[in-house]
């Protein structure tokens, strides 16, 4: 009987399918195929291209534990970051296995094959044995139904879908939100517009991030895999004591109480000669009831004489500009939306499973998975990124997923099974216990993206990486059922796939500089400690941080 390694595809070329695909690969699995809808790697990297885009995780805890980058900023930018997600998927073999302008429509599993038929946009119909996705979370637009959005007569413009050929100079633009995007896009194009609005429904929470270029020394020195092991595990550990328990987000612990008195620093530091901008942008919810803001340059862009905070949020749309809720009528030449995306989980293909339900109507509006990866009802489906996991160090906790997808793949191959499936009594076991965790967050206590119509937190993971690695260790072959067909197989026997061991660390010249390598770690050690997740004293607003909350 012939042998072969499973097809396995993985949707999406992003953060998340290089890493299970990289997984993969590296494990021996030789026909992984990558499904990507853009013209080229980077997912959410690739599609947000607005002024301004950078990360709000320390760079270098924003990359591939096995693929260090010297990067040149302490917080990296987006152009930056995806030619470096390009390399990596380059080197590892990724990108020559993806497929550009390519997207799925539906999975639907075939219980008498043990295969999904994966169904493209084009009409073409394919089977792997498995299929994870990697679509991500917070990457489709959301688009408001405001009234005359039709009839604007200018350009409409959505951050995530950015489009470079319209050009913002000398014109009226007004910015629709708020959050951690606007705050990065109005200080991007406050200074070639003629005017700017800024509409805020509610304010957030603000904290510096303190980004800046790395010198030439301290890139030198980051460029060596031993000091980023080094750092990177420093920083995480600072983290993971706070994160711990959700104490930063609890109101009432020690590192909110810093937290939200370092905020509050920030407001009465920069708006000292303007109450009025103080009041509007100071939020009435405990911080950490919605995602925090890490900007340096937001709160200043509003003090620029052609910004200008509209603390009301839009009600209608005419042909030549903005409605706000008390009425009032702002002319505006373009319009750019800064209104989030849909939070749902996997809207962009419909997955159907075992009992061809698809998995929209098996979660019911509230998606739950092992550790968000794993749903009763779809054998050999996998999620990357799933529910209950968005809050934590996004690439560690990324890789410890690629890895339990792997692991439970190879568990296949090697007890010769027909599928895999998770208990549903360890679904409901885990939830149990991440919701038990997440109890007295401030998750509860404002209108925020988290929560499901019924009030359920859904998206937020509840510590740091480190209880995550854990309980991925705890809820593996335990969680499992390898299920092998009495009747006669519809598959070639398995074969072994053959690790290919490709992560091989390089060793840059960062290692040969000792004294810069010390300086390089004590400094972002010293840097760490005044961050809101070391849980800092309060008052020293130049050195926080919030970096891995989103």
């Amino acid at each position: 009987m012939t042998e072969r390694t499973p097809r396995v595809a993985v949707i999406g070329a992003g953060f998340s399918g290089i890493a299970v695909a990289v997984e993969l690969i590296d494990a021996g699995f030789e026909d992984v195929v990558v499904f990507d809808e853009a013209d080229g790697i980077g997912g959410t990297w690739w599609h947000n291209s607005y002024p301004g885009a950078e990360v709000d995780t320390p760079s270098i805890l924003y990359s591939f534990s096995y693929a260090p980058e010297a990067w040149s900023r302490n917080f990296v930018q987006r152009d930056e970051l995806q030619a470096y997600l390009a390399r990596v998927a380059d080197r590892f073999g990724v990108t020559e296995r993806t497929r550009f302008n390519t997207k799925v429509r539906s999975a639907t599993w075939n219980a008498d094959r043990h295969s999904y038929t994966l169904e493209l946009f084009d009409g073409s119909r394919e089977e792997f044995e498995f299929v994870v996705s990697a679509v991500g979370f917070l990457n489709v637009p959301n688009l408001p139904t405001w009234p005359g959005l039709d009839e604007f007569e200018g350009p409409v413009l959505h951050s995530a879908r950015w489009d470079s050929g319209v050009d913002l100079t000398g014109r009226a633009v007004a910015v629709v939100g708020s959050g951690s995007t606007a705050a990065q896009l109005v200080p991007g194009i406050a200074d070639t517009v003629e005017s700017l609005l800024m509409f805020q429904r509610e304010p957030g929470w603000v904290l510096p991030k303190n980004s800046r270029p790395l010198t030439e020394e301290e890139r030198l020195a980051a460029g060596s895999p031993i000091v980023q092991r080094i750092v990177r595990s420093n920083m995480l550990w600072r983290r993971e004591k706070v994160q711990h328990g959700l104490r930063l987000l609890k109101p009432g612990t020690k590192a909110n109480r810093a937290a939200e008195s370092n905020a509050r620093k920030f407001i009465g530091t920069v708006f000292a000669d303007r109450p009025d901008l103080a009041e509007a942008v100071t939020p009435k919810y405990p911080f950490g009831g919605k995602r925090p803001i890490m900007a340096d340059d937001l709160y200043p862009a509003l003090l620029l004489p052609n910004v200008k905070l509209v603390p009301r949020a839009v009600e209608r749309i005419t042909r030549s500009g903005v409605v706000d809720s008390s009425g009032e009528h702002h002319d505006v030449d373009v319009l750019v939306l800064s209104t989030g995306f849909d939070t749902r989980y996997i809207t962009t293909l419909d997955v159907y499973g075992a009992d061809g339900r698809s998995l929209q109507q098996a979660w019911n509006g509230e998606p739950e998975a092992l550790l968000g990866v794993l749903t009763p009802g779809f054998p050999n489906f996998f999620m990357m990124y799933g529910p209950l996991t968005n809050g934590g160090a996004v690439a560690s906790m990324l890789e410890e997923q690629a890895k339990y997808v792997g692991a439970a793949i190879k568990a296949v191959v090697r007890e010769d099974a027909d599928h895999i499936e998770v208990r549903p009594q360890a679904v409901v076991r885990f939830n149990e216990i991440i919701q038990g965790r997440l109890a007295g967050s401030a998750f509860y206590d404002a209108s925020n993206y988290y929560k499901s119509p019924s009030g359920k937190v859904v998206t937020q993971w509840s510590d740091g990486v480190g209880y995550y690695i854990f309980m991925s260790r705890r809820w593996r072959r335990r969680a499992w059922t390898l299920a092998r067909d009495t009747n006669k197989r519809a598959r070639p026997r398995w074969a072994r796939p053959r690790p290919r061991g490709l992560r091989r660390l390089d060793l840059w010249p960062g290692i040969l500089h000792p004294v810069r390598t010390y300086r390089w770690v004590k400094e972002l050690q010293q840097t760490d400690r005044g961050n809101a997740f070391a849980a800092g004293r309060a008052g020293n607003v130049e050195k926080v941080e919030i970096g891995t909350i989103v």
